[in-house]
């Protein structure tokens, strides 16, 4: 585990805070796996399974990350929380200052406890907590604009300029639960099983992999359940020969406009995903740092396990820190299988 835990001090990965500490020879204290401090050389580095085994072998605790210090972890996760709250309670989104001021913080200090502890910054829990609102209140409301100004947004111009991207469709087609929303789709058998290829007007919106037919249409049914779902027609076949020669190729790409759903965040990490060349794989710690927010190693897991176009974005590139297999939507064997068509 040497190699996974020096990679997770070079990132400062929090996650893997509490599961190891190391130890720096040239200072004598033992620090936290995110600890801020200057990167200290290979040859000086030891590895800890507890704050009580790095003290045994006579190390003593760093002042900057206090690994001894469990409570202040614990205060600094209830700060965010607190503010989480003061978020999600308020009609519209608090300003900076004043959740620093509530924390007891001042703005710089507070700003970087958030994005450390919560994955995002303060702004982006803002956006995706309305993001979810207005979801809900879009089923409900009397009206569009009754729906957004009840979700927290003063401005219509702002809601609207990313209501598509985030919704999958305009928002009146959304409260009406797709109902007009053209979804073309065909089922198919490839050398990974059975796949479904579903595309709308703007793209390819899904690609499903699975062992059941039935069970992928099913999927598809759930995303959309009032779209006008529509059997492919023979321009269709085309569209479909293209998707399973990418699965049977993946190195060779995809030349198909896709339709691309998701929250803004979901959308920094698929970004990154086709970014990975074939024949290469990164860890979900090195797409947290390509987004700028290293510490969002859990919230990347979550977004690659949310991508439904498989292949084209993607997420069979990443894998464990050490190297090692986990995680695939479609299954591990099938992740397996493509990095070997890619020649990784």
């Amino acid at each position: 585990m040497d190699a996974a835990y020096w990679t997770a001090v070079r990132a400062k990965d929090r996650a893997f805070d509490g599961t190891f500490y190391y130890s720096v020879a040239s200072t004598g204290i033992y620090c936290r796996p995110s600890c801020p401090a200057r990167l200290p050389k290979r040859e000086n580095v030891a590895f800890h399974s507890s704050c009580a085994d790095a003290e045994r072998a006579g190390f003593r605790p760093c002042k900057r990350c206090k690994p001894n210090d469990a409570a202040a972890e614990g205060r600094h996760s209830a700060l965010v929380a607190r503010a989480c709250r003061l978020i999600e309670k308020a009609e519209e989104p608090p300003k900076l200052d004043d959740l620093a001021e509530a924390a007891g913080l001042s703005t710089f200090h507070f700003h970087r406890l958030f994005k450390a502890v919560a994955g995002v910054t303060p702004k982006a829990y803002a956006d995706a907590y309305r993001q979810r609102r207005v979801r809900a209140y879009l089923k409900s409301s009397k009206s569009v604009t009754e729906a957004f100004h009840d979700a927290g947004f003063n401005s219509s111009s702002r809601f609207y300029a990313s209501a598509t991207e985030v919704l999958g469709m305009t928002p009146t087609d959304f409260r009406a639960g797709g109902a007009n929303a053209d979804m073309r789709f065909a089922v198919g058998e490839c050398s990974l099983g059975s796949i479904l290829v579903a595309a709308s007007d703007k793209g390819i919106a899904a690609i499903l992999l699975g062992d059941d037919p039935q069970a992928l249409v099913h999927d598809l049914e759930d995303r959309f359940p009032k779209a006008n779902l529509i059997g492919g027609d023979r321009a269709f076949e085309d569209v479909m020969a293209k998707v399973v020669g990418l699965v049977e190729a993946p190195g060779t790409g995809l030349d198909l406009p896709l339709d691309v759903r998701g929250t803004a965040f979901q959308h920094r990490v698929w970004e990154a995903l086709r970014e990975i060349p074939a024949g290469s794989t990164a860890t979900y710690t090195d797409i947290a740092e390509r987004i700028g927010m290293p510490k969002a190693v859990r919230a990347v897991a979550a977004a690659c396990a949310a991508n439904k176009i498989a292949v084209a974005i993607p997420c069979h590139r990443v894998v464990r820190s050490d190297g090692s297999l986990s995680g695939y939507r479609w299954g591990v064997e099938r992740k397996r299988t493509l990095l070997e068509r890619e020649g990784k």
